[in-house]
């Protein structure tokens, strides 16, 4: 049996990583009563270890031909950055499934084209919102440089770097001298780059999404302990269920749980194909090398970013 409800503010934001508070702040400037519920508090999940790039200049989907070429080997490597349970292997079939219909050149075209629209209100929206929350000096515009270990994994990008042309994206190939200009140090066997300089980089993601939750606090909203169980909808608008058998209710409830959030729309009857990518990170010290600008090693799927914690 749930207890009352405890309060009804104009919107209740589920999540409070970088995507609910900046949510939260949004719905602050429009005049909305808003609190924000996080089972952890303020930057305890994702949005703490990251590479902390706005990566706007990323606009091809991860449904492409070129995963579905790579994902084997990926599987096979004990160091690749995919891996899938065996006991989990059964549950994630028809997402794989809807994955490998998705690579489909039409779907990729369609994806290409939403991802590079979303890109473009994001880099527009980008500044402005940085300058309203006092965090525009935490902004680095370092660029991002992709390398390449063979003429055939350079070659094999071409293709994607034409999609982003057409979406007006810019970008220089570079030969091994001119890498070294842009970042020193790259191994001799990384043979090709590209780089890009509309990458932009955060200072540190967990002390961005911090500074965020201060801003929101600062201007009158709250952020609450609780963990999201169920919704249903209600004449008043929605009802949240907590896992302390506590009860919210607001006119309006923004879901922004990350990995959980399927699990949430679903009690509402919402089936979202959403399965779960874990990320790794190391974090080396600040001097361990001069790191000039964010670097993807695309054919082992990580990056290298400079923060101002190391």
């Amino acid at each position: 049996m749930y207890g009352s409800v405890k309060v009804k503010p104009d919107v209740i934001v589920i999540g409070a990583g970088v995507i609910g508070l900046s949510v939260a702040i949004v719905m602050q400037v429009r005049g909305s009563n808003v609190v924000v519920i996080d089972r952890d508090g303020p930057a305890a999940g994702a949005s703490a270890g990251n590479a902390g790039a706005f990566a706007f200049t990323e606009i091809l989907p991860l449904a492409s031909p070129g995963i579905l070429k790579k994902a084997p080997r990926w599987l096979l490597d004990p160091l690749g950055p995919l891996t899938i349970p065996p006991a989990y292997a059964f549950q994630v079939t028809p997402w794989i499934y809807r994955f490998w219909k998705a690579c489909a050149p039409s779907c990729v075209a369609r994806s290409t084209a939403a991802q590079a629209a979303l890109m473009d209100l994001s880099r527009a929206d980008l500044e402005p919102f940085l300058a309203d929350t006092g965090t525009l000096a935490m902004l680095r515009k370092d660029g991002n440089l992709q390398v390449y270990e063979s003429a055939a994994e350079f070659e094999a990008s071409l293709p994607g770097w034409d999609a982003r042309s057409r979406h007006g994206i810019e970008f220089c190939h570079v030969d091994a001298a001119e890498m070294a200009s842009i970042q020193p140090g790259i191994a001799s066997r990384f043979l090709h780059g590209t780089f890009t300089p509309g990458w932009y980089s955060i200072a540190d993601p967990k002390l961005y999404t911090l500074a965020l939750a201060d801003c929101f606090r600062a201007r009158g909203g709250k952020i609450e302990t609780a963990q999201a169980a169920a919704l249903r909808p209600v004449s008043a608008g929605v009802e949240i269920m907590t896992a302390g058998s506590q009860c919210w209710t607001a006119a309006q409830v923004v879901i922004c749980a990350g990995a959980f959030s399927h699990h949430l729309a679903r009690t509402l009857g919402e089936r979202i194909p959403l399965e779960t990518e874990r990320g790794y990170n190391t974090t080396l010290p600040a001097d361990a090398f001069d790191l000039r600008t964010q670097v993807t090693f695309g054919g082992h799927g990580f990056v290298v970013t400079r923060l101002s914690t190391g």
